[in-house]
């Protein structure tokens, strides 16, 4: 009973994470728009929660077919209960559905300020039943990833390359907003994102700690390297962009998310100190990341990409360097075990061109049959008042 009890805390933390990505990008966008944003991380939840049930379980986890893909076999959850170890069907369920609609929310980077809500929902089942589900099967589901070696802990795979490269691809195919690189687009509450930011560290614990599904060592560990590396990542990007200006909250809050990003993969198979480096390379490589979309004009407006895309594919290799055969029973590059890096490196590949291709591919045909942006007009009143009727008073 006590690992279901962890479980179902971790479960309600992880879902809090959602509004969470709400309100730390609600702070980013401008003020006509925040209800906007707000509103997609809460049709996030909805809508993955009601695909999950139905079929994304299943698709998930239900009987590999040919390593790519979950059978029909729990379709709408049947044969899923309350047996299971080390906690019940059911539990689990919900655990794995939380993390699915948090990807789904952290993609709306891509949108911000001009998408469609239609269209996004439709996008949404689309990407999350097909970029989303095979994904995580590869990984987590008895998929080929997960029958060659591949690694991920918490997510760097499934959630964070997932949606960071799916995050690029779908802003490339929606466009730039109205603006963008002629004038600035300020955020317009960076106390909001400060908050956001906040519930995301706290709910970040569930989502690492509560991956080794039982109250134990590999938990504990989990829990600690993912604080670690979110303090380091915010202090190193602190630091790297205190060279080109000053030192900003949000660069500080950017970094911890970085760092907490890099950490998931590897939060069950690497110790303190290697959460030092891991956390604090990626607060670099993420502003790096930064500042070579804003050379190129890429407007994947709330860097997705740069801060989880880049963070979850350092995490991800990071894996095999780093990891310590007395934590996870895995031995890194670092331990004397020279062949799990190269699975890292190749399953973190394979998943950034199947994120990046088929977003794009998905993204396409949605513009196409049903147009992924609202028209210039309400662009320039706000999607809060044009998308929702509703505006902040």
């Amino acid at each position: 009973m006590i690992n279901s009890a962890f479980i179902l805390i971790c479960t309600a933390m992880v879902i809090l994470m959602t509004p969470g990505v709400g309100f730390f990008y609600g702070g980013l966008v401008r003020k006509k728009n925040l209800i906007s944003m707000l509103t997609l991380s809460f049709v996030s939840i909805a809508l993955v929660s009601v695909q999950w049930v139905v079929i994304g379980y299943s698709l998930t986890f239900g009987p590999d077919i040919g390593g790519l893909i979950g059978g029909p076999d729990y379709f709408m959850l049947q044969g899923v209960g309350m047996s299971g170890e080390p906690v019940p069907d059911m539990l689990f369920m919900m655990f794995q559905l939380s993390f699915a609609a948090i990807t789904l929310a952290i993609i709306t980077s891509a949108v911000a300020e001009r998408v469609r809500l239609s269209s996004f929902i439709i996008f949404g089942l689309l990407w999350t039943t097909f970029i989303y589900d095979p994904l995580a099967h590869w990984v987590w589901g008895g998929g080929w990833a997960s029958s060659l070696g591949v690694l991920d802990f918490a997510g760097g795979i499934v959630v964070h390359i997932g949606a960071g490269f799916g995050a690029l691809a779908l802003a490339l195919v929606i466009g730039s907003r109205l603006g963008f690189g002629e004038h600035n687009i300020e955020p317009h509450n960076i106390p909001l994102t400060l908050l956001g930011g906040a519930l995301l560290w706290f709910g970040w614990f569930g989502f690492n700690a509560g991956s080794a599904l039982a109250v134990n060592e590999v938990a504990i560990n989990a829990f600690a390297v993912t604080n670690i590396s979110a303090a380091a990542g915010a202090l190193s990007w602190m630091f790297a962009s205190w060279i080109h200006g000053k030192p900003s909250s949000l660069g500080m809050i950017s970094g911890a998310i970085a760092g907490l990003g890099a950490i998931t993969p590897a939060a069950g198979f690497v110790g303190p100190m290697s959460a030092i480096c891991i956390g604090t390379i990626s607060g670099i490589l993420c502003y790096g990341a930064l500042l070579f979309r804003l050379e190129h004009n890429w407007d994947e407006s709330l860097d997705a990409w740069a801060i989880h895309g880049v963070g979850g594919l350092w995490g991800t290799i990071a894996l095999g360097i780093f990891a310590v055969p007395a934590i996870g029973g895995i031995s890194g590059l670092l331990s004397g075990g020279s062949s799990q890096i190269g699975l890292q490196i190749a399953g973190a590949l394979a998943a950034v061109l199947f994120a990046f291709v088929g977003t794009f591919i998905l993204a396409k045909a949605v513009d196409m049959a049903f147009g992924l942006r609202v028209t210039k007009d309400e662009e320039y009143v706000g999607l809060d008042i044009a998308q929702h009727g509703e505006t902040i008073n």
